[in-house]
């Protein structure tokens, strides 16, 4: 038995209870404390009123944690199916793209990140960590398809205690970075992507270990052909050294191991807002 303090935040009505409060002036680390030289005083009609309002809060807070665990769960219910589908039986890792955001505060010498999107990018058949394979995959979604081109300082080698793992990116605090997470059972992968796999957005995965990925819209100067590469991108191939600087200035990327066909070809890839510039450039209007 004992006293159980119920504290009201004037200004948030957030409502608490505590065993322990102190007086302001006995204040030592994290706790409760009360200003016993200047109290402050509520009559009774005020302190009813104060606390209905905190609990009604508090239950509004909780039917709405309520229904985000509900909504939550249908999401991961469509993931799991979702993911089942494309996640091949002999896949050992699964290539994911992650968003990183820096939560650092310099002034306190307070260092971290953490993770604001998750795209899966395709799946391996081994665990080895190869920056090669991590760069093939990169342009299945348009946001890393810059990291397809070879760059040393990209790759971060820190499996060490405290370290992140191999991963391709400019950096793990702030934009997107690519990295293999290996699969040991199943279902726990299926499990640990489900809430990523439930939004369809978050599914960047090459057609061709299905059917080949690009579309052909047309051949044009150089005898190079525009293809739809993916809902999100376009790419060129053919004989393109003579109008690489072009290609560059539109915002292509040259890439020498995309899909075409089911092949594995160099060429251009652009964000598919390019397409209609693209098409105008190679005639095919």
């Amino acid at each position: 038995m004992g006293i159980a303090y119920k504290l009201v935040n004037l200004r948030t009505k957030d409502f608490q209870t505590a065993d322990i409060i102190r007086p302001l002036k006995e204040k030592f680390g994290i706790g409760y404390y009360y200003d016993s030289e200047n109290p402050q005083f509520m009559d009774s009609f005020e302190v009813a009123i104060l606390l209905q309002e905190a609990r009604q809060q508090k239950q509004a807070e909780k039917e709405e944690a309520e229904k985000e665990k509900i909504r939550v769960e249908q999401v991961r219910e469509i993931g799991r199916k979702r993911f089942a589908e494309i996640f091949p039986e002999d896949a050992q890792a699964v290539i994911v793209a992650r968003l990183k955001q820096n939560d650092s505060d310099s002034q306190t010498d307070y260092f971290a990140h953490s993770t604001q999107r998750t795209v899966v990018l395709g799946f391996s058949k081994h665990k080895r960590d190869i920056f090669s394979e991590m760069r093939k995959h990169a342009p299945n979604f348009e946001e890393t398809a810059y990291l397809s081109e070879f760059n040393e300082d990209y790759e971060h080698r820190e499996k060490y205690s405290m370290g992140d793992g191999y991963y391709l990116g400019e950096s793990k605090y702030c934009g997107w970075i690519i990295e293999k997470v290996s699969v040991y059972d199943r279902n726990r992968t299926i499990e640990d992507f489900a809430y990523t796999a439930g939004n369809e957005d978050n599914i960047h995965i090459s057609k061709s270990n299905t059917t080949p990925p690009s579309k052909p819209t047309g051949e044009g100067k150089a005898n190079c052909t525009l293809v739809e590469y993916s809902a999100k991108a376009v790419a060129v191939f053919g004989d393109t050294k003579v109008i690489k600087d072009e290609l560059k200035a539109m915002g292509g990327r040259f890439n020498c191991r995309l899909t075409f066909n089911g092949k594995k070809l160099a060429g251009w890839i652009f964000p598919k807002s390019q397409e209609q510039r693209l098409a105008y450039y190679f005639g095919l209007d």
